[in-house]
């Protein structure tokens, strides 16, 4: 696996337009909500990673990040 620096990894998020969110809950009162509302606000798509839940903010989830 190549070692990436620092620069590397800023350089990665800058430029990320999706962004996977593993433990995403549909409980709009817990913070994992509010931060997958404010990345889509703000144009992110959003890939909600949770086993237990068929969809959460109009995304389809995923069980598990494979």
């Amino acid at each position: 696996m190549k070692n990436i620096n620092e620069e590397e990894v800023l350089n990665m998020l800058k430029n990320a337009k999706t962004i996977a969110i593993v433990g995403l809950s549909n409980d709009k009162t817990r913070i994992s909500y509010k931060v997958g509302e404010i990345l889509q606000e703000a144009g992110y798509k959003i890939i909600p990673v949770n086993p237990l839940v068929e969809e959460i903010l109009g995304e389809k989830t995923y069980p598990s990040l494979l």
